[in-house]
């Protein structure tokens, strides 16, 4: 579905922020990039959706190369699901329509509004679709985020710390709603993401980073204590509770 090849990405004549990353995700498949503050994780996301372009490597969708893509055909294949999210005084299913934006030429149509409707049905929020997005709490901003970039009907979803301004319950919601409509839909779903045991419970494959490189790349078989101390610095202990796999921190780094 996605495949990223040997990206290398640098500002000016800075050091190298990425160097020759490559990866691939399938359809239906969610991939967490996991690593330290400043590893290149966030940078590699926007690389990957062309807001930054790499002095070398390449990222294919079905094959072709986005960076070849007009912009609107880039937005079609790919939904990029920021960090921040921003404020807006729009109603929710307007904001929602915004993902349709890529499609529209001369002005809404019937199939724009059926995917709108559609999206919001398949995630729940039928009921907020006319109230201001700036009204509703971080967890119900963050599901409209997603909604708008489903709207898109992209073939990759990318997203930047989605569970970064979230509760608990919210963040368990909003990743098992991802991954859900992920594997429904047959989309590669791509997150930066911190929290590792969130990562193991929701994510099926992994990319360790560790200095704008990649330590280790597959399924949860690379996250090991040994593994995790290279790229973070610190001792943790891996266990089984409830048949899933978790980690618990020591309390000294190394």
């Amino acid at each position: 579905m996605i495949t990223v090849k040997e990206i290398s990405f640098q500002y000016g004549k800075e050091n190298p922020i990425l160097e020759n990353i490559s990866f691939s995700a399938k359809a239906g498949e969610s991939l967490a990039i996991l690593g330290n503050n400043g590893a290149g994780k966030s940078t590699l996301l926007k690389c990957m959706n062309r807001i930054l372009m790499p002095q070398q490597g390449r990222v294919l969708v079905d094959g072709q190369n986005i960076y070849q893509m007009p912009l609107h055909q880039v937005a079609q294949n790919l939904a990029f699901v920021e960090q921040k999210i921003p404020n807006s005084r729009l109603k929710v299913y307007d904001v929602v329509m915004l993902g349709r934006k890529p499609y529209i030429k001369w002005g809404i149509q019937k199939q724009d509004e059926e995917i709108v409707q559609a999206v919001l049905q398949q995630m729940d929020l039928q009921k907020m679709a006319v109230r201001y997005f700036d009204e509703l709490s971080g967890g119900e901003q963050q599901k409209i985020m997603i909604a708008r970039a489903l709207a898109q009907q992209p073939k990759v979803l990318l997203l930047d710390e989605p569970t970064s301004s979230l509760d608990l319950r919210n963040q368990y919601e909003v990743l098992q709603l991802v991954r859900d409509i992920g594997r429904e839909n047959q989309i590669a779903v791509v997150m930066v993401i911190h929290d590792l045991n969130l990562a193991l419970r929701y994510c099926d494959k992994f990319l360790l980073m560790k200095d704008g490189r990649i330590y280790e790349y597959g399924s949860q078989e690379i996250i090991t204590e040994q593994s995790i101390a290279e790229v973070y610095q610190v001792k943790v202990k891996i266990g089984i509770l409830d048949g899933e796999k978790v980690i618990l921190p020591c309390s000294h780094k190394i």
